[in-house]
């Protein structure tokens, strides 16, 4: 996985991935999607083959999924 791939995935798709991980996985999509979370915020780390093509997956995922409601701040 590319550092700009890796920013990306991390900046513009993993809070969405974390929303559905803990509205809608299981105890293991939601820990692995912590983990990546808590391990993106160090600058030296980059995931491992496994964890990038699962990243992938779940970003892939999202794009299955109809469109969710956005929650309005302020209605």
């Amino acid at each position: 996985m590319t550092d700009l791939e890796l920013d990306e995935i991390l900046t513009l798709h993993w809070p969405r991935v974390m929303r559905r991980a803990m509205r809608d996985g299981d105890a293991w999509a939601q820990g692995f999607a912590m983990s990546i979370a808590r391990h993106g915020k160090r600058q030296s780390w980059r995931p491992s083959t496994k964890q990038a093509r699962i990243m992938r997956r779940m970003v892939n995922d999202l794009a299955t999924v109809p469109n969710e409601e956005l929650e309005l701040i302020e209605r």
